[in-house]
């Protein structure tokens, strides 16, 4: 290492103060974290893309600085389902320095990665008081047992009023309509339970019929429609 020479020049005085950096909770645990390896936990957090049209939700789990698990769900354009598909390869297995420091393909999967990476190292991980952490697998639990995002997707128009198309039971088929024309209920297709029943062997048609349900006041409908066609 190379001092300047005013640097040589000087006495030396010894340093009082070193209490070390504060200690953050992780995993049941107070840690003080000096190096990447004494980082642990999961957590989950927003990006989003530089013009600020999509966003991704980042699920990691860490077990002494490495992600041992990452779930990546994106919403915005096409392109980032395609880079979320090579992130979730390139993220496993990487110390979080080295993913925070690794083009994740997408502006908003690398703005989640940041965000996600002050939160765990400044101690505000979902298991920060979890003793022992969580187990890998973790992530999957809030996709539900059909292993599908839990999406919205709410269209509507001054004109003509709001339409739902998809809800956290999964696929909206009809919406009841009350006689003042107000939603009070829905009719849906639980799009993982259908595929699930399909992989099984059911006919389609039975498929649906066995992952379909309602929502509120249906059976008082006065009027039901499509949102998508009416």
């Amino acid at each position: 290492m190379q001092y300047s020479n005013e640097v040589e020049n000087m006495c030396f005085v010894k340093k009082g103060a070193n209490h070390g950096p504060a200690p953050i909770p992780e995993e049941g645990k107070w840690v003080q974290s000096k190096e990447i390896k004494d980082i642990s936990g999961l957590t989950h957090g927003i990006g989003w893309c530089a013009p600020q049209q999509g966003a991704c939700k980042l699920t990691l789990n860490i077990k002494e600085g490495i992600i041992e698990e990452a779930l990546v769900e994106t919403i915005g354009c096409s392109g980032m389902t395609h880079s979320a598909a090579m992130a979730g390869e390139i993220l496993v297995g990487k110390t979080i320095l080295e993913a925070l420091n690794t083009d994740l393909v997408c502006d908003a999967i690398n703005t989640a990665m940041r965000e996600l990476f002050l939160q765990i190292v400044y101690g505000r991980s979902q298991s920060a008081f979890s003793e022992g952490g969580l187990y890998i697998g973790a992530g999957l639990e809030d996709l539900g047992k059909g292993h599908r995002s839990q999406t919205s997707t709410i269209y509507s128009t001054k004109a003509k009023g709001p339409r739902y198309l998809e809800l956290t039971e999964g696929y909206i088929t009809e919406i009841a309509l009350n006689e003042y024309d107000e939603i009070i209920g829905y009719k849906y297709v639980n799009i993982g339970k259908m595929m699930d029943n399909i992989k099984t062997g059911m006919e389609p048609l039975e498929a649906i019929k066995k992952a379909s349900g309602q929502y509120g006041r249906f059976d008082e409908a006065t009027k039901v429609i499509d949102p998508r066609k009416e």
